[in-house]
């Protein structure tokens, strides 16, 4: 079987086997960054966005992302999240992206924060186009993922 392709010996897709694999505590932290003009910044912080306040519904979209992963991801295990968190800041040129995922499971959650992240952004980009249709979204990333059989990583 090749976990590269998730096929089977006989080239059908499949979902990884987690069955055999230890529950441990897992987290991993993922970011983004919309860029913006200052005039857009500006309005996305003044939390009175003709569709409301901006980073206050991107926070919420992307804790339901982190919840749906498995529902717009091919492959990804369904996991029972104890903690979906997302933050957005202000940052030179924009707003910085955050979230923070854990559950205790056999798989990790690096894809719940890097969906929380995208759909995040993606939500700012939504509520604010009509000021600015040029913002663009990057550095999409993972930058920490804790637990499981490879252990801690860092960006």
């Amino acid at each position: 079987m090749s976990k590269l392709t998730h096929m089977d010996e006989t080239g059908r897709a499949r979902m990884v086997d987690v069955s055999g694999k230890v529950d441990t505590a897992r987290e991993a932290v993922a970011s983004g960054f919309v860029r913006m003009s200052p005039e857009t910044l500006k309005l996305a912080l003044s939390g009175e966005g003709r569709k409301g306040d901006v980073r206050a519904v991107a926070e919420i979209a992307g804790i339901m992302a982190a919840k749906r992963t498995s529902e717009l991801i091919p492959m990804c295990h369904p996991l029972a999240l104890s903690k979906a968190e997302v933050r957005i800041e202000p940052a030179e040129g924009g707003l910085a992206v955050t979230a923070r995922v854990k559950t205790t499971g056999p798989t990790g959650v690096e894809m719940e924060a890097l969906t929380a992240v995208s759909v995040a952004c993606l939500t700012l980009y939504d509520m604010l186009k009509a000021a600015e249709k040029g913002m663009v979204i990057e550095a999409v990333r993972l930058l920490e993922k804790s637990g499981g059989k490879s252990g801690d990583w860092r960006a």
